[in-house]
């Protein structure tokens, strides 16, 4: 075999000699299959010295490429001899501008001027000298000025791992090109900067010959960090790219996910082969390989895949570097060539000319597997199962090729139930061959390092399997190519670790090495192979192959992500058995079909054939024939991109051609070219589409700007073959194909298959003549770019020059301010958002985040709703969730960005994806600037929300996160919601909440629970009397007596009797209850709480009041002082007396507190005893010192002080609590029988005055508290997923007539406080009723139809309404007025297309003003009968009653496209019933701003129809029920659920045969008129009876269970209704449904 590169062993020992073994080899890159190459991708990392500001652990993955060429050698010597005399050479031009920073780090500036440099010395003592003169070989000096050129800043130097590790730090860092700082200064500061200026001069205007040399590297060009010179080799140093064009294709194609993206792409490969060309260069090797995207979707072409350079990196001599290398030994009878095609390959490999070995060793390199990679390494089959020696003879000890390792590990059994019972059916879950794997079968040779990364953190020998026999049995991965070629894999390296275990039929690792090998190579694995060929290679892999081989692939969990790895499907059809005799390398392929036919018996032993399994020369030709079409069929394999082979060598014209570019050009730069001239480049798509004749003349003229030389167009010709593979899913040419188009010229057939736009610029990019081909500079004018791909391009391409993110933000947002994002529209924009708005990260400074707040407010003007989920909540929910203190958190808390976000998006989305989050920066917040942000947002929010969405979304969880962290902000923000909302509201929800938490906490002390939830307990009992303080502030003294005193036991004094609480919670509540008593008054005092006291007192006179009593656990004392702050703490319960008598008698008089404690003399003589207090006779409480100070152990002062503020110990985090009591007996009243009554009836006066006015809002609302029992009332932050099943009462709240006749539709905003009802209006025509839940009111009405209305859709958050009663109108929902009408073309009115009202309408919100009859002949196949909106695409779907699907454009107000129905499929009857399309509940707004790829049609006559959204193409039609289909949803994209007049709730699971699913949930005895979902329940209804379903539990059990539905009764009187249900719609924030009946009343349950 002719190597022309180092082995990888070799190659890794040469780096750690030329650099430090500190330096991580990681893996090295092969163009061929075999493990040699000349690079290899390392890991530096850069942390450890303190010396920089990386706060973690971080390293940089790079690529070492050596530059290994004989000639290149040679010259470097003759440079070292010299060198001598260089000392004498005047310093270079560029020496005078050494840093003396960058001389510190073993740095020196980079090669100015294409002069070249030579680094003498190493580490600190760097010297750099100039070498232009002095440099006599032109190839090298051609490489050096190519790099310098495409990357000015490259670092030249003598190679070390210290300069290796400062060059990443400073690309890290964005100090590497330095240049780019004068972007910002030409954005910031206006200075007319010569390169910034030149630079984006060139990028707004890539066409022009003006273009900038020397100055910036291109954004698309890959960055070079230096070209580092060791003793006797140099290497090329450069960032790895995590993906190639390559990688996406084969493995991510999604990513590519439009025709705007593919021009995207294209327009930044043009871009940097339009300034590779206008300096003189050529690449030479372009193709998909050479082509590296960033994590952001960039593009940047590679310099080191340059054909100059991959010739430079090829050895010319001798491979290894040592003379005796063991991988010479180890692949020494190996044939495979880096030239040679698959086909070729094939052919041998079927013929018996090519080892198996060798074949799938190719069929690895195809896939894109990699020696030494761990994460990706050869793959190749187990053979044998190592409990025998392998004998052809016998079966015993053969592994079955025809099943995956995987499935002969776990079983069919296992398999079945996997697939059948995951949520994605799957029977593989991981790789063939994992990472883990990898390194368990490798483990005594790699370092331990890398197994404590890949295998476990603990590093354990006795684990790791011990012999081959176990270790084929513990894994269920398949083989290495290690294990039939390396019998060193068996030697351990670590002392700790025992050599692998032989098998007991060979004596040593060479012998078992051969031994292997030859089973490999047997006639019993040939004549199998194809089989293991088609699992793990071929068409196995997909479609129901792939099923019935259990071979299906768990998919990744995001497709439009990038991918770097994964299982490439190389065959689509199954692979054909091998035929030919191994072994007879020498016969050809006449004499191997002489032997076959023949029978004849080989002579040298390898191989014989029994007389039954010789082929007959008819059978072997027709099997020839085979192979030959398989080879046919998978031409694709073969791909071909550059045709010219003298393009990989250096050609003398090509540097003088780069001398005559040396000096740049002074004229370059307009002066008047500022940043207004830059912004005037920005424009958004034409009005008109460029048509075919565009193109035609474009090419027309492209004829007369061609190429400059041969080279050049032979990239070109690269560009047009990517260009196609893009759009055809395949390579535009393969061997065959170019072989023919060399010799004739004629273009391949597949151009026929492109768009003919695209086929017009790849005929102009491969044109049989060069010179015809059109240059880089002129495609980039072509109408195939539009002026959003210019803008964009324009917008983001020095970005990536930034490297710095404040850098980028504050260009972004100097752009954005200009107006560059409003001037190149909403797609565009979208774009740059993609690539910006993931930069973003807390660690940024002010002035950084001010520029991101101004950019993120420009985009979300420019952007649509939907683009502002996918982009803007994924970056602020990352920096809501950081638990440090930021700048940028506090920002986007600031409640003017929250309202303009509130207002772009609604309530739902806001709720769905931020609430949450807000009230998470509430619980253990970072910082009190946050939580006051946050507080502020959620207090700002309430109003708008109303109290059913308040009470669930924010008071719930708020509560919920008592005792759990919740800061004084949190208890803050509900004690403003409630002041805000009003009494109404604090009495009918906030109260009996506090009041169920107390008496939960109460109940968890009592039981003697676990001391986690005993401490929760009494903190929580701290919290809920924190905000009960706060809430007594915003109460009338008449409604605290009538809620917490009158009828019933106060709960402070609840509190203050148990005993099991810690002192610090009674303090607490002590304080609490003398502000309760303050806020009363004395009359009240005296008469309502004073009688509860009586026996809290009795007890604590005869208690041991001189004996502290600590709390119960010292832990709890110790949380609850830190809610107490700097308050003093009681040391026992007689304290108790010290913290209210005082007060008490301040509040009351000394001498009415006395008629109301009978045991006031014990009382007062204790605190006299023990605390030196005593009453005077004037009435003020007296203390003195002296001897008994010592035995004072509480400052009365700090509780009897009357200036209590209940805000100053809120915002200290003072909490005062009261647990409810379950009773207490009654005492004597302090007041007469007359007293009591006369101020009992100025009570109930004052209570009959303040309920004269109306009803108030939400007053049928119920408390969240009222009937819960233990802790599950608490509530829940989170998402729709996250919610628990909804336990429905099936209880009416409120009931209201919305129709004279039946409702036949309900349709909730998305405020969730505004819903609209659809009917039978007056006079049986149809009508639309508003209706405002707060008050429960009919406000306006739509009465435009003459039919009942059927279906009623939101259009989005634009107050839109669509109304179907067989047509469909489209009309305000604020104003009433008709703004659209549609019909089909059979109807008199509106005509055939859309009717869009251009009039001044009149206001239609009454009865009276009716607009005549749209509607009144008899039922038409034409009419519509169901509506479906698609909100991310703002359209409307619209089934009609032949069974065709109408697609309107609402915002257009046009039709669009028609999908009809076979005629003969279906009976007239079948109209369409139900639609629904993928991910229409909610998971779109989860997953971003993917449209959907399917609708589903639910017909009357009880078929589903599965439509692909795209095209039309009916993707499955089944028979879903026995009866008309009511309803049809979608919870998931793989997901339908659909409801029948047959009685049955049915879900569909898309990811298995729909035809076989057996799946019933039979949940009523009654025809299902309609369902809702929420959450994972379904929720159905039929006649008066509804019932909740789990999704879940139907996915896992496979349907076919019952549930006892229940009958809807009313909540007041207890009454069951007997009204028939027709309709339901879910509240889903507001834990609601409504239903509409057959009697026309709409009614509220929970």
């Amino acid at each position: 075999m002719g190597r022309s590169a180092p082995c990888f062993e070799c190659l890794e020992r040469q780096l750690q000699f030329d650099f430090s073994p500190d330096l991580v080899f990681r893996y090295g890159i092969s163009d061929s299959a075999l493990p040699f190459g000349s690079s290899a991708a390392v890991q530096v990392n850069l942390t450890g010295d303190g010396d920089n500001n990386l706060s973690e652990e971080v390293s940089l993955q790079l690529v070492l490429v050596g530059l290994f060429n004989e000639k290149i050698r040679l010259f470097r010597r003759n440079l070292e001899q010299n060198e001598g005399n260089q000392s004498s050479l005047e310093k270079g031009p560029c020496q005078k501008d050494v840093d003396d920073n960058s001389v510190r780090n073993g740095l020196q500036p980079s090669i100015q001027n294409g002069s070249l440099l030579s680094f003498i010395g190493s580490g600190d003592d760097l010297v750099a000298y100039d070498h232009k003169t002095s440099v006599r070989n032109p190839e090298w000096q051609y490489i050096i000025k190519t790099i310098t050129k495409l990357n000015p800043a490259v670092y030249v130097g003598r190679a070390s791992y210290a300069t290796v590790r400062n060059l990443c730090l400073k690309y890290v860092f964005g100090t590497t090109e330095n240049n780019a700082t004068s972007l910002i200064k030409f954005f910031t500061e206006g200075s007319p900067d010569h390169c910034a200026a030149n630079f984006l001069k060139s990028v707004a205007f890539p066409a022009t010959e003006n273009n900038f040399t020397g100055s910036m590297r291109h954004p698309n060009i890959s960055p070079i960090l230096g070209i580092l010179e060791a003793q006797e080799h140099s290497y090329l140093l450069h960032p790895e790219a995590p993906y190639t064009l390559d990688n996406i294709m084969n493995y991510s194609p999604n990513v590519l996910k439009s025709d705007w993206h593919i021009r995207f792409l294209a327009y930044q490969i043009l871009s940097a082969l339009a300034y590779i060309h206008a300096l003189g260069f050529s690449h030479g090797n372009v193709s998909p390989s050479s082509i590296h995207l960033n994590e952001s979707r960039w593009a940047r072409l590679s310099v080191s895949e340059m054909s100059c350079l991959k010739e430079a990196s090829s050895a010319s001599e001798k491979s290894c570097f040592i003379g005796e290398c063991p991988c010479q030994v180890i692949y020494a009878d190996l044939g495979l060539s880096t030239s040679m095609f698959w086909s070729t390959n094939f052919k041998l490999w079927w013929a018996g000319e090519l080892s198996n070995y060798e074949y799938l060793l190719v069929l690895n390199k195809l896939a894109g597997r990699r020696w030494g990679d761990n994460s990706f390494h050869m793959v190749m089959p187990w053979v044998i199962d190592f409990s025998v020696k392998p004998d052809e003879n016998s079966d015993a000890g053969w592994r079955d090729l025809t099943k995956s390792k995987w499935r002969l590990a776990k079983g069919d059994e296992q398999l079945d139930f996997t697939y059948s019972s995951s949520e994605v059916p799957h029977h593989v879950s991981d790789e063939c061959l994992s990472e883990l794997a990898v390194c368990s079968y490798k483990a005594r040779r790699l370092p331990l390092s890398v197994l404590r990364s890949a295998v476990r953190s603990v590093y354990e020998p006795n684990e790791y399997p011990s012999s081959m026999q176990r270790l084929y049995q513990w894994t269920p991965d398949e083989c290495i190519p290690e294990f039939y070629s390396d019998p060193r894999i068996f030697t351990s390296l670590h002392s700790e670790m025992s050599d692998l275990a032989l098998p007991h039929w060979v004596t040593s690792p060479e012998e078992f090495i051969s031994l292997h090998r030859d089973a490999l190579e047997s006639d019993c694995v040939s004549q199998q192979l194809h089989h293991w060929i088609d699992i793990t290679f071929g068409y196995k892999l997909s479609g129901q192959p792939s099923i019935e081989a259990k071979n299906v692939m768990l998919p990744t969990s995001d497709p439009s992500m990038p991918n770097s790895t994964g299982r490439l499907q190389l065959f689509t059809k199954p692979h054909p058995r091998r035929r030919g005799i191994y072994g007879i390398k020498e016969a050809c392929l006449k004499c191997q079909l002489q032997h076959e036919s023949k029978g004849s018996r080989c002579t040298n032993n390898h191989l014989h054939l029994d007389s039954r399994e010789q082929l007959s020369e008819t059978s072997f030709l027709e099997n020839l024939e085979l192979a030959n079409l398989f080879s046919e069929e998978t031409c694709h394999l073969d791909p071909v991109y550059c045709g010219n082979a003298c393009s990989l060598r250096y050609h003398p014209n090509d540097l003088s051609a780069i001398d005559i570019l040396e000096e740049p050009s002074s004229t370059s730069v307009p002066s008047d070219f500022n940043l207004c001239s830059l912004l005037e480049c920005f424009e958004p798509d034409a009005s008109s589409f460029m048509g075919f004749q565009e193109f035609l003349k474009w090419r027309q003229i492209s004829s007369s700007s061609s190429v400059q030389s041969e080279n050049q167009s032979w990239d070109i010709f690269s560009f047009g073959c990517i260009l196609a593979e893009l759009y055809l899913k395949r390579p535009l040419f393969d061997c065959v194909s170019f072989a023919a188009y060399k010799e004739s010229g004629v273009n391949p057939v597949a151009v026929q298959e492109l768009p003919p736009h695209v086929a017009v610029l790849v005929e102009a990019s491969i044109d049989k003549d060069w010179r015809r081909r059109a240059s880089a500079k002129c495609f980039l004018e072509s109408p195939y770019f539009s002026g959003t791909v210019r803008s964009a391009y324009l917008f983001l391409a020095p970005f990536q020059l930034l490297a710095n993110t404040g850098y980028c933000f504050q260009y972004a947002a100097k752009l954005a301010n200009g107006g560059a994002l409003r001037s190149m529209g909403p797609f565009a924009a979208e774009i740059c958002a993609f690539f910006c708005l993931p930069l973003a990260k807390s660690s940024l400074s002010d002035v950084e985040t001010e520029s991101l707040l101004c950019l993120l407010k420009e985009f979300l003007n420019c952007l649509s709703s939907r683009a502002v989920k996918a982009l803007f909540f994924p970056m602020i929910q990352n920096v809501l969730q950081a638990s440090q203190y930021s700048h940028l958190k506090v920002s986007l808390l600031q409640d003017s960005f929250m309202q303009d976000l509130w207002k772009k998006l609604g309530k739902q989305a806001y709720l769905e994806k931020m609430h949450s989050l807000v009230i998470a920066n509430l619980v253990n917040p970072p910082d009190k600037v946050i939580a006051s942000a946050a507080a502020v947002v959620l207090i700002g929010s309430s109003e708008e929300l109303g109290f059913p969405i308040t009470i669930h979304q924010t008071v719930l969880p708020l509560v919920h996160s008592f005792g759990k962290g919740l800061c004084s902000d949190g208890i803050e923000a509900l004690v403003r919601i409630g002041s805000l909302l009003g009494e109404t509201f604090i009495t009918r929800q906030l109260l009996p909440l506090l009041r169920n938490t107390i008496s939960t906490c109460i109940d968890v002390v009592q039981s003697n629970r676990s001391e986690p939830m005993h401490g929760w307990a009494l903190l929580t009992i701290i919290d809920s009397f924190s905000t009960l303080d706060g809430l007594l502030m915003a109460m009338h003294a008449e409604l605290i007596l009538k809620e917490l005193v009158q009828d019933q036991v106060c709960p402070h004094v609840k509190v203050l009797m148990q005993t099991q609480l810690d002192l610090s919670v009674i303090q607490v509540v002590a304080t609490s209850l003398v502000s309760l008593c303050k806020r009363l008054g004395l009359e009240l005092t005296s008469l309502y709480v004073m009688p509860q006291l009586k026996n809290l007192f009795d007890e604590l006179a005869f208690s041991q009041s001189a004996t502290s009593k600590p709390g119960t656990s010292g832990w709890n004392l110790k949380v609850s002082k830190q809610k107490l702050d700097e308050v003093s703490q009681i040391e026992s319960r007689m304290d108790i007396v010290l913290l209210l008598y005082p007060c008490l008698a301040s509040l009351l008089g000394i001498e009415k507190l006395r008629q109301s404690c009978s045991v006031w003399f014990i009382l007062e003589q204790n605190l006299q005893r023990y605390y030196n207090w005593k009453w005077d006779v004037v009435g003020e409480t007296q203390r003195s010192g002296g001897e008994n100070a010592s035995t004072q152990r509480f400052n009365v002062g700090r509780s009897s002080s009357l200036a209590y503020n209940p805000a100053k110990f809120l915002m200290n985090d003072v909490g005062w609590f009261v647990p409810q009591g379950h009773g207490a007996k009654s005492s004597t009243s302090l007041l007469s029988s007359k007293d009591e009554l006369q101020y009992s009836d100025k009570f109930t006066q004052h209570s009959e005055n303040s309920n004269v006015n109306s009803v108030g809002p939400w007053f049928w609302f119920p408390s969240p508290g009222a009937g819960s029992d233990g802790p599950d009332f608490l509530g829940r932050s989170g998402g729709l997923k996250d919610e628990p099943s909804w336990k429905i009462k099936a209880s009416i709240l409120y009931s209201a007539r919305a129709h004279p006749g039946a409702v036949r539709s309900i349709a909730v905003c998305h405020d969730e406080c505004t819903v609209y009802t659809g009917g039978v209006g007056p006079g049986f025509k149809g009508s639309v009723q508003k209706w405002e839940l707060e008050r429960m009111s009919c406000i306006s009405g739509y009465y435009g139809h003459d039919e009942v209305v059927n279906a009623i859709c939101t259009l989005s958050v634009s107050g839109r309404i669509a109304s179907c009663d067989g047509t469909i109108h489209v009309w305000n929902g604020d104003t009433g007025k008709l703004i659209s009408a549609y019909a089909e073309s059979s109807v008199s009115f509106p005509s055939s297309t859309a009717t869009k009202v251009t009039i001044e309408q009149s206001n239609i919100l009454t009865p009276n003003e009716l607009t005549g009859g749209i509607l009144s002949n008899a039922f038409s196949g034409s009419l519509y009968t169901s509506m479906h909106f698609l909100d991310s695409e703002d359209k409307l779907l619209a089934g009609m009653g032949n069974g065709s699907v109408r697609f309107i454009d609402v915002s257009q107000g046009c039709k669009l496209q028609l999908w009809k129905t076979d005629a003969a499929e279906y009976s007239f009857s079948s109209l369409v019933s139900a639609i629904c399309s993928c991910g229409s509940e909610n998971v779109r707004a989860e997953k971003g701003s993917n449209p959907p790829t399917w609708i589903a049609t639910g017909l009357s006559s009880g078929h589903c129809r599965l439509i692909d959204v795209r095209c039309g193409n009916i993707i499955s039609n089944w028979k879903a029920h026995d009866g008309y289909i009511t309803k049809m949803a979608a919870p998931e994209d793989y997901l339908i659920v659909s409801s029948s007049l047959d009685k049955s709730l049915r879900v569909w699971d898309l990811r298995r045969s729909l035809t076989s699913q057996a799946g019933v949930l039979r949940v009523h005895s009654d025809a299902i008129t309609s369902f809702a979902v929420w959450a994972q329940d379904v929720i159905s209804v039929s006649r008066n009876k509804v019932a909740t379903s789990s999704l879940s539990r139907f996915i896992n059990q496979g349907g076919n269970y019952q549930l006892s539905p229940r009958t809807l009764y009313s909540a007041d009187r207890g009454l069951r209704s007997h009204s028939i249900i027709s309709t339901i719609s879910i509240l889903p924030f507001s834990k609601l449904f409504l239903v509409g009946t057959e009697d026309g009343f709409l009614k509220i349950c929970n």
